[in-house]
This record gives structure tokens, sequence and C-alpha cells, in this order.
């Protein structure tokens, strides 16, 4: 197994856990609010690591992750047909989030907005989350990989 995809898959996790998100984000927190925020940042990785990779790397990385979410699932004690119906809506769900954060940098923050709003239950606090994915999309256009690679870090942005 490559270390560098589990740094990369774990690194994710570590911001995804970010305890600020859950307080803006909703007042449950729950494995699919966490999956959802895990997507999230994995759809902007993906989105400006894909000119920068080479494409079987990111397909591996992929196939990783996507291993981890069932392992995941099927640690919490669903069986395989319940499994299986997961995985379809949480594939499914990160190419939406996909295709509809692909051209982020021209939206504008009400554009935005609705986006989040489309997968997430914000309270309030919707320019907070905002703001946090913004920074969080600079953050990846200006760093390598490598970033992710190494170990686990403690990302500033």
């Amino acid at each position: 197994m490559n270390t560098e995809y589990i740094n990369i898959y774990n690194n994710l996790v570590n911001l995804s856990r970010n305890k600020t998100l859950f307080f803006y984000f909703t007042k449950k927190d729950t494995f699919s609010d966490r999956l959802l925020i895990f997507l999230f940042h994995l759809a902007f990785f993906f989105k400006y690591f894909k000119n920068k990779i080479d494409r079987k790397y990111l397909q591996d990385f992929y196939d990783y992750v996507f291993r981890q979410i069932e392992l995941d699932i099927r640690e919490i004690g669903y069986g395989d047909q319940s499994v299986n119906k997961k995985m379809k809506i949480y594939v499914n769900l990160l190419y939406s989030i996909i295709n509809k954060i692909d051209d982020w940098e021209k939206y504008s923050p009400e554009k935005k907005i609705n986006i989040l709003n489309l997968y997430i239950e914000i309270n309030d606090n919707n320019e907070k989350f905002l703001d946090y994915f913004e920074k969080y999309s600079n953050y990846l256009s200006k760093i390598s990989l490598n970033s992710f690679t190494k170990s686990v870090i403690d990302h500033k942005f």
C-alpha cells in the first residue's frame, strides 16, 4: 500500500474533523455529516490537483479513498446490500460536488452559498462556511501535493 495515499487521506480526514466547521454547519456530528465535509475537501483536492498529477496516481488514490469509506461503513455495522447502496450514493455525491465546484472561482458568493446549501444544512453562518472553503480553495491552488504526502500536518489557511 502506498503510504502517500494514506497520508493524503489522513490529511483530508484531519481537515474534515475541524470542530469549527461543525459548529457552523450543524448541531449534529454524525458519520454522514463528517463524510459530507470530507467529500467537499476531496472534491476541491481533485479540482486543484487533477492537472498537476498523473491521472493514474489520482485514480489509485480515488480507489483507495473509496475502499476506506467502504471499510468505515462496514465497521459501523451495515450489511453488504446497505454498503453497496451507500457507496453508490457517496460516489454519485462526490461527482455531483465536483461538477458543481468546477468553476468555483468564477461564481459569485451567492452562487457559492447556494451550492453549499444544496448539500449541507448550514445553520445561520453561511458566510463563515463559505469563507472556510474559499480559504481552502485558495490554499490548494498555491501548494504542492508534497504538502499532503509526507505525514499528517496541521494545514494553515
